[in-house]
């Protein structure tokens, strides 16, 4: 053999040893990857069961749903209260162990049908809710001029339209209701929190349409740690300048549970804030993340739940589940598998 088939001899072994390197036996090999056979006809409910063996963002939507279902039955487990202990939270008899965080209000549905125990939003999600019960958003587009749609008083929000008109609406409904608020806080003493202040303004805005009127029906806290990051705080701000020196105080609350379910659609100061609350109880019991921010520019935003773990805002034994997607497109499914399960079932007893 000359020197040159000895050499592509040694290439060839070298290349056989790399490509077929012999497989262990091991535990993680047992989920077999498998797609749903649309030969059996469309069945919705095998579909959507069929994400957790697609792999990818579809298993990451599988596991959600399974961790959502778990944090519902939590829900329905008989709790023991410390008669020592004030309740923030009225817990009817065999019912609401944990109290379960939902980022944004996003469906009116699952307030409605009393399925959390709590909201933590943004003041955008307070405010857009109340003023499209007072005047409509339109769709539009996401290229359309910012300088066109200036001059012509109307601001986008995505591809969402909201004519500026509309924010005036919403400053005539609300300053008589903040003047009732501020006597009630010189006559009664009330100090006025973000949560009880929306509370209120789901009493009067009085339109089923509403998530904060569900809330208020239903007796669930909307939490809002930015309430003045918004077209809302504008307006308080105003409010407070003309009634100088004393105007309408909004503090801050806490709440605790004995177990803690968090579904956080988007990031930012929401995400942290509930995280954060969270850490106080040494983390959240069950949690899933859906967002498309990532992790590279350390944002909190894109933090994978394992990083919430090194601080001790998830627990450790949590199987915690963020997923890769814009929540307008996976929620929804999430919701058909999960609280919309609860409230059909609910209909047959």
């Amino acid at each position: 053999m000359d020197i040159n088939n000895r050499k592509n001899t040694d290439y060839l072994k070298i290349a056989k040893e790399a490509v077929f390197v012999e497989s262990s036996k091991l535990s993680c090999l047992d989920q077999v990857v498998q797609g749903y056979d649309f030969n059996q006809g469309i069945d919705w409910q095998k579909l959507m069961e069929s994400y957790s063996n697609i792999g990818f963002q579809a298993t990451h939507l599988g596991v959600s749903i399974k961790e959502i279902n778990a944090m519902l039955n939590e829900r329905l487990k008989p709790v023991n209260v410390d008669p020592n202990v004030d309740e923030f939270f009225k817990y009817p008899p065999a019912r609401r162990r944990m109290a379960l965080t939902l980022f944004l209000g996003i469906f009116r549905y699952i307030l409605e049908h009393n399925l959390v125990d709590c909201v933590v939003t943004s003041a955008g999600g307070v405010e857009e809710d109340l003023i499209k019960c007072i005047c409509p958003t339109y769709l539009g587009s996401f290229k359309m001029s910012g300088h066109w749609l200036r001059s012509n008083g109307v601001n986008r929000a995505g591809n969402l339209l909201i004519p500026n008109e509309n924010y005036c609406l919403f400053e005539e409904w609300l300053m008589p209701i903040l003047d009732v608020c501020l006597v009630e806080q010189k006559q009664k003493g009330i100090r006025w929190t973000p949560s009880k202040l929306i509370h209120r303004l789901g009493k009067e805005i009085n339109d089923k349409s509403s998530i904060c009127y569900w809330a208020w029906r239903n007796n669930i806290p909307i939490f809002c740690p930015a309430l003045t990051d918004g077209s809302l705080g504008d307006m308080l701000y105003f409010h407070s300048m003309k009634n100088q020196p004393e105007g309408l105080i909004i503090d801050i609350v806490e709440v605790k549970s004995f177990k803690s379910g968090v579904i956080i659609l988007g990031g930012g100061c929401v995400k942290h804030h509930i995280n954060n609350a969270n850490l106080m109880r040494n983390g959240s019991d069950y949690t899933v993340y859906i967002n498309t921010g990532q992790e590279f520019d350390g944002s909190d935003s894109g933090a994978e739940p394992d990083e919430a773990v090194s601080w001790g805002k998830v627990k450790i034994d949590a199987k915690a589940v963020k997923v890769n997607s814009d929540a307008t497109l996976v929620f929804p499914l999430i919701v058909a598998k999960t609280f919309a399960r609860i409230v059909e079932e609910r209909k047959m007893l």
